[in-house]
């Protein structure tokens, strides 16, 4: 074989390895492709292509090829108005499958010119779902039944678009920032008033406290008294009685006894001097003394 020959072979070999690679392509387990020429379906009875090895039409076809993965949409947060005029910072994702690639090719072609369509879509449904809900339904259990209803009304308006959104969840529902603050202050404010009346209300009670207190220890003080003046009473009555009986059971050694307790009272440990006379009845007893002149 001359040198003409193996560069004929070798240029149709490489001609034959473009037609071959302009003619065949392969889709993965992750793809769905549209074959395309001159921007429309070659394949209108059949135009998507699943996992495998196709072949086009080399150099009028082309192939455009979508995700058949779980897609996401995550938009910027939005502040959105509630019915009771609350304002709240809303932070929504949603995930969607393009379930049409035909479809999808007619209404949006690329898959970032989808996102920014339901993006849109997104927006529209939470600022009416969440406009017509109060703040305390948010942050309840409630906001449950609003994302089934806000991804029922998203699905229906991705119909359009060829996808199918899988699920929209609310990722966070807060109040700005600076809401956030004015309601922090008053609360601080309603906490500060609340501990101030609870101080006030337990000084109060602790004043009634008290009074029922002293009151108490005045009646107990009082009739401490009473009670101990009826016993002395008492005590000073049967001395007297017993004094009584005494003196009248002997009257003389009852005044002896009396005289007794005079002379200690008045002449016992005191250094105190008495003038007196002799025959005075303070000295009876002195006088009366045996062996006395």
């Amino acid at each position: 074989m001359n040198r003409v020959t193996m560069a004929v072979a070798g240029i149709g070999m490489l001609v034959l390895l473009l037609v071959a690679s302009s003619s065949l392509f392969i889709v993965t387990q992750g793809e769905q492709a549209l074959v395309l020429r001159f921007g429309a379906v070659a394949y209108p009875e059949d135009p998507v292509m699943g996992p495998g090895l196709h072949v086009k039409k080399p150099f009028i076809e082309e192939v455009v090829r979508y995700d058949a993965r779980l897609l996401d949409v995550d938009p910027p947060a939005e502040q959105v108005i509630l019915a009771d005029q609350k304002r709240i910072e809303v932070d929504t994702y949603t995930r969607f499958r393009i379930t049409n690639p035909l479809l999808f090719y007619q209404a949006v072609r690329t898959e970032e010119a989808a996102r920014a369509r339901l993006r849109e879509i997104i927006n529209n449904s939470e600022r009416r779902v969440l406009g017509s809900a109060m703040l305390p339904s948010v942050l309840s259990a409630e906001r449950e039944q609003m994302m089934h209803e806000m991804k029922d009304q998203v699905a229906d308006a991705a119909k359009s678009l060829g996808v199918t959104i899988a699920d929209v969840r609310i990722r966070r529902a807060d109040l700005p920032p600076e809401t956030s603050q004015a309601i922090f202050r008053r609360m601080e404010s309603e906490r500060q008033r609340e501990a101030a009346e609870a101080r006030a209300q337990g000084a109060e009670r602790a004043q009634q406290i008290r009074a029922g207190a002293e009151r108490e220890r005045t009646i107990i003080l009082a009739e401490a008294t009473r009670q101990g003046q009826i016993q002395r009473g008492q005590g000073d009555s049967e001395a007297t009685r017993i004094y009584a009986e005494a003196f009248s059971a002997d009257p003389a050694f009852f005044a002896f006894y009396r005289s007794l307790t005079a002379y200690r009272q008045a002449l016992g440990e005191s250094n105190t001097t008495y003038v007196l006379t002799p025959d005075s009845d303070f000295f009876h007893f002195f006088s009366n003394a045996p062996g006395h002149h």
